[in-house]
């Protein structure tokens, strides 16, 4: 087997992905299962011995790898374990430590604090927490920000301090919604369970300082060298964020746009300090190393010495952890003069990485990094290999004759038809720029070659981790290879010079700021590149992540494609074809998307998301039309610093609920009004998906709700302005405004709650009332100006997120609604819903779902029956929905008794 490693990591991968559920380790027999995988383990491998002695080769290899399956679903069983009795975690899910409080937590820094835009953030290991004057123990990673005010100074503490912290602190937010990211879950991966603010410097207090670690050298070590980047580009502060970003992995500098267009762009990954960095770091290494005249030995001790202290002081996350490992490899065989090959020594790597953290496998960066280099060593170089590469070689010491020979007969033929050119050209020109031109033209034609070949390398990542990207990111760059072709080599320069600069500005202060100057404008015009090709707005676009079977397809295809570009003898030709027609086949279906979205037909759809503390609720007509009101977005930005907009819920919620639906459309996108909890998200939404409307009530005076409508102009988006009054009808949906009044000419200087947009939909016998954030004082209004039909609704969304000026008793004696749904985010600081508010609607017998406990809730109706369902199981409420067609006669039916 040439490539043996591959077969034993994926084996183990198998293994791993197979292995029992993470249910199964807390039942009392699990001891009896993990007994039984090393004792299954011990027999194959007996059987693979027997099976070797006796000269049965094949059968010995499959028990081989079937051992390696059940190792690796052994490491996915012992890696599943539940957490240990004193994780903070499991306290707070028992109820053992409460968080509607502020306590007094105790641990130790991980790391210096890091200086934001904004102020400080901490991190803390925690130890212990304080509870009824005791001190009970608590482990967890604790993250703590301190927005810092000019008046203010930062505590003085550093890495391996023991602290203790009065704070409130809370789970991290998780939107529970379809398809929504999981931020939990990725900072779990970061070591942080809780977060929380620091509200007053005073708040945090040493209690100890430890003899210094290794670590805590190492920390500081990382801070001092944050601390020079802003020195030596005090006067370009965009170039320092990327530049921190590039050589250090702090992108606390970088604001949404930049990043954005990064993404957009396709070379987000010059951000992310992983195997390009780590790749051009070793590169630099190695020529330093061979220009220094050092041996072998002493260049590859350099080399894996200062990569080992790269890899110490930037932070240590997987991406670099992968990388540093693979450039090990390969300068571990080139010590021993092997030519490894790289698909095996990627296959080590991972085996290595699998079998210490099993569980990272289901980590999308594990596996782009290691799709990507499945594209490289599979795809790209073996082709370039076959075509291009051979040329590349023939042009080092091209006029030398002897060396003709050690070349392929193309190549070789190369050689002697490009000395025939420049003889002939030589003999045209002066003498004196025969030579010189013969250089210039050999090097012109060396770097098409070398161009070529990133292109063709670039060109294959793309289309290889299109799935996933399109899968994780919804995303599809089509300026990427063009993009890369300047990035790369940018990055390639950046990274060695940018080290070089910070280590002259510890040593040489001048001779650092000597360098800083061509390292600004290097990375200046990276940046210049990039965003000129994110402003173009078809180079990118977004999409639904394409279903499993299409992705499991791909790689079928993609593997079959590798796997006769590398065979010394092609299978057959009908073969090739196919597998390439599937491959390019599979490839432009994901692009293109040409799946429908999923929704039922002939009946009325509300969905409230959970978008935390802020509203988004989607309706799709019994025909298919959408209409989206509000994105969430409760954070507005830091002072100062808007730009560093945190959590975003259009982003990170309400997008991919869409698109775990299929939709890329939307055919109106309705505000309720300007405030910040409603606003937010949709600039993502214009962003992702094609909108046909923007519908807004009260024009107000409000930079962000300018901001949307220049956007929507922007984007050839018609605006229109709905009132009380009007009214519109969809595939049998009536739709009526009841609420705001004031004509769309007159701008009011603020936003308020009672310039909501107020809106009733009725389909058949069933009605849903949506009040936005209206209050009262509106309230009172609408029931003054309408009758009793024209307000009952079977279902309710409640005003104003629960709050206690909202949905009054005479409101809900009017409306009679069956279900009240609250969207309010989870221990958020107003305190809502309001008890006061929950107290009137028990009172009124309606029955009460809530994004904050329940997640999205979905509302579905044929005009006749009502079912309800929640993102968490809620049979209760879907049982009494299903009962209410029986229960609640027609409100029209009952006025006409009368």
């Amino acid at each position: 087997m040439r490539l043996p490693a591959i077969a034993i990591a994926a084996a183990f991968a198998c293994g791993i992905v197979l292995g029992p559920h993470p249910a199964v380790a807390r039942y009392a027999w699990s001891h009896v299962l993990l007994s039984s995988f090393f004792i299954f383990i011990g027999v194959l491998v007996l059987v693979g011995i027997i099976l070797v002695r006796i000269g049965r080769l094949f059968l010995a290899t499959v028990a081989s790898l079937l051992s390696w399956v059940l190792l690796g679903s052994l490491g996915a069983f012992i890696a599943e374990q539940p957490l240990d009795a004193d994780h903070v975690i499991l306290l707070v899910e028992q109820g053992r430590i409460p968080l509607k409080t502020p306590l007094r937590w105790h641990g130790h820094l991980r790391d210096e604090p890091t200086r934001l835009p904004w102020g400080y953030g901490y991190e803390i290991e925690l130890s212990g927490v304080e509870l009824e004057g005791a001190l009970h123990a608590a482990r967890g990673g604790l993250r703590l920000s301190f927005t810092a005010h000019p008046e203010e100074a930062p505590p003085d503490l550093h890495a391996g301090d023991e602290v203790a912290v009065v704070t409130q602190a809370n789970r991290p937010q998780l939107f529970r919604d379809d398809g929504a990211f999981d931020r939990r879950a990725y900072l779990a991966q970061q070591n942080i369970d809780m977060v929380a603010t620091l509200r007053a410097p005073e708040l945090i207090e040493r209690i100890a300082s430890p003899a210094a670690t290794i670590g805590t050298v190492l920390a500081r070590a990382r801070r001092r060298l944050r601390d020079e980047i802003d020195e030596l580009f005090a006067d370009t502060p965009q170039a320092a964020g990327v530049l921190r970003a590039m050589l250090l992995g702090d992108r606390s500098f970088l604001d949404q746009t930049e990043a954005a267009d990064f993404q957009k762009t396709g070379v987000f990954h010059v951000l992310v300090v992983a195997g390009l960095h780590v790749g051009a770091l070793a590169f630099a290494l190695y020529w330093v190393g061979r220009k220094l005249r050092l041996s072998r030995v002493w260049t590859m001790l350099f080399t894996l010495t200062m990569l080992s202290a790269y890899v110490a002081v930037v932070e240590q996350r997987a991406p670099v952890l992968r990388a540093a490992m693979m450039a090990a490899i390969v300068a571990l065989g080139g010590f021993f003069y092997r030519r490894l090959e790289l698909l095996n020594s990627a296959a080590v790597a991972a085996l290595i990485l699998l079998i210490a953290k099993p569980l990272a496998l289901r980590d999308s960066s594990f596996q782009l990094t290691f799709v990507a280099i499945g594209c490289i060593a599979g795809l790209a170089l073996p082709w370039l290999e076959k075509t291009v590469q051979p040329y590349v070689r023939a042009l080092r010491g091209w006029r030398d004759v002897t060396r003709d020979i050690a070349h392929e007969p193309r190549a070789a033929q190369f050689r002697i038809d490009l000395r025939s050119l420049m003889r002939w050209l030589s003999s045209r020109l002066p003498q004196r720029l025969g030579k010189p031109t013969a250089d210039a033209f050999v090097g012109g034609l060396s770097v098409t070659f070398r161009a070529w070949e990133l292109l063709v390398v670039t060109l294959a990542l793309q289309m290889g981790m299109l799935p996933l990207m399109a899968r994780d990111f919804h995303r599809i760059t089509m300026s990427a290879p063009l993009v890369n072709l300047a990035a790369v080599p940018l990055t390639g320069v950046v990274v060695p010079l940018g080290f070089l600069t910070l280590a002259c500005g510890l040593i040489l202060p001048a001779a650092g700021k000597l360098l800083a100057a061509p390292l600004a404008w290097l990375t200046a015009l990276l940046l210049h590149i990039v965003q000129w090709f994110a402003h173009y707005s078809h180079g990118s676009y977004r999409i639904p992540g394409p279903p499993s079977w299409l992705i499991v397809l791909f790689f079928a295809a993609g593997i079959l494609l590798t796997a006769e570009i590398r065979l010394k003898h092609p299978l057959r030709r009908a073969v090739i074809w196919g597998s390439c027609v599937a491959f390019f086949s599979c490839t432009l279906t994901i692009a293109i998307y040409p799946f429908g979205e999923r929704w039922t037909k002939g009946t009325l759809e509300l969905t409230v998301l959970d978008v935390g503390q802020g509203d988004s609720l989607f309706v799709v007509s019994p025909g298919g039309k959408t209409l989206l009101i509000d994105g969430g977005g409760a954070f507005g930005g830091f002072p100062g610093h808007e730009e560093h907009n945190g959590i975003d819920p259009g982003e990170e919620a309400v997008s991919p609920y869409l698109w775990s639906r299929g939709f890329q459309k939307l055919d109106v996108v309705a505000l309720t009004h300007a405030h910040q909890d409603h606003l937010g998200g949709l600039p993502a939404i214009l962003d992702n998906f094609h909108v046909t409307k923007l519908w807004i009530g009260r024009e107000v005076s409000s930079l962000a709700l300018a901001r949307l409508e220049e956007m929507a102009r922007r984007r050839k988006i018609p605006i229109e302005h709905e009132l009380r009054g009007k009214s519109f009808r969809w595939d049998g949906v009536d739709g009526d405004f009841l609420w705001p009044e004031i004509a769309p000419e007159e701008v009011a200087p603020s936003a308020k709650n009672n310039d909501s947009l107020v809106l009733r939909l009725r389909y058949g016998r069933r009605s849903i009332l949506l009040p936005g954030d209206a209050e009262k004082q509106v309230e009172r209004e609408i029931l003054s100006e309408n009758s009793p039909e024209a307000m009952h609704s079977d279902v309710l969304k409640i005003g104003h997120h629960g709050s206690k000026n909202s949905t009054m008793a005479e409101f809900l004696a009017a409306v009679q609604p069956r279900f009240g749904i609250i969207s309010a985010g989870e221990d958020n600081p107003y305190g809502h819903p309001s008890p006061e508010l929950l107290e009137r609607l028990e009172n009124a017998g309606v029955r009460i779902l809530r994004t904050d406990r329940d997640g999205a809730v979905h509302v579905l109706t044929d005009g006749e029956r009502l079912e309800i369902t929640c993102f968490i199981a809620c049979p209760g409420v879907a049982n009494a929905a299903a009962s209410v067609r029986a229960e609640a006669p027609d409100h029209k039916q009952n006025q006409e008794k009368e």
